[in-house]
């Protein structure tokens, strides 16, 4: 018994050392060693203190702030994940309807940016469409006490297009732009 038992046990070991402690580490060490940005979480710091995540969104509610998409996990990176609401099932109706009629009366506007109502499939999308943005503008000059054409620019400073000029929607970093805004125009200023 001991014959078969041993090398069982001894192999059993070796591969957790190697599957569960070596390969990890090495990885680990050679992520670091790469892209030391991206493995560290991609965390965004300011005047040596981290703000954020360029990768996890996160919640802006004050009026000076351009908003996020909502996050069916209150932006709990912990939890990631989706409503798993269908189209048609009355909890998600009535949520979308809710956050629209809170955008119409937030923006002054009637379309309504389908990012601006739905929460990604992670919940922690860091980026809206560039028509959420732009629809904020408004606002965020009002409470700032900017002029709406600055909000723009610096808004449009912060969109990405498409990778490539081909690959994926053109999307606005909420966390850049919310930096950016605060460096162009500081809250207290209005």
């Amino acid at each position: 018994m001991t014959t078969i038992l041993r090398p069982a046990l001894v192999l059993l070991a070796l591969m957790t050392l190697m599957t569960g402690l070596a390969y990890p580490l090495a990885l680990t060490g050679i992520a670091q060693a790469a892209m030391p940005w991206r493995a560290s979480g991609s965390l965004v710091e300011q005047e040596g203190r981290v703000v954020g995540s360029a990768l996890i969104g996160q919640a802006f509610a004050a009026p000076e702030y351009l908003h996020p998409r909502p996050s069916a996990v209150d932006y709990d990176a912990a939890a990631a994940g989706a409503s798993n609401f269908g189209p048609s099932a009355p909890a998600l109706l009535e949520a979308v309807q809710n956050r629209a009629a809170d955008w119409r009366r937030e923006t002054g506007q009637k379309a309504v940016p389908l990012d601006a109502v739905t929460a990604s499939a992670s919940g922690l999308d860091p980026d809206i469409s560039p028509e959420n943005a732009r629809g904020q503008a408004a606002r965020i000059a009002a409470a700032r006490g900017a002029e709406t054409a600055e909000v723009l620019r610096i808004l449009d400073q912060a969109t990405t297009g498409p990778w490539l000029g081909l690959f994926g929607p053109a999307h606005v970093d909420v966390l850049g732009a919310n930096r950016a805004l605060d460096a162009a125009l500081p809250r207290d200023a209005g």
